[in-house]
């Protein structure tokens, strides 16, 4: 078992379920963030409230699959980037998932 972490611009959150559904990964979270886009070093203890800096509305999405599905999510991921120029790619990530419990009662 793995934990796949795609993070994304919301403008993408179509395309990543499209990608979800090609490698048949069909149950997983969205978590709604604000990407922060700073040109310089930022030090949030100097500036708490921050202004001037480039904020966008973004998400992150994860799924406890089998590895062979977020394999394949990543390399849909790279073909969608290679096919398009944005400043926004998608990223992805797979983490090991070293314990778990499963519940089989329903």
């Amino acid at each position: 078992m793995k934990l796949l972490v795609v993070t994304a611009v919301q403008e993408c959150l179509n395309d990543i379920s499209k990608i979800f559904n090609q490698a048949q990964i069909s149950v997983f979270s969205i978590t709604d963030t604000i990407g922060v886009k700073a040109s310089e070093p930022v030090n949030l203890l100097d500036n708490w409230f921050a202004s001037g800096k480039e904020k966008f509305n973004s998400a992150f999405i994860f799924s406890f699959t089998e590895n062979e599905n977020a394999e394949k999510v990543l390399q849909l991921i790279n073909e969608f980037n290679t096919s398009r120029a944005t400043d926004f790619p998608i990223r992805g990530f797979i983490l090991p998932v070293e314990k778990f419990n499963l519940n089989t009662n329903k």
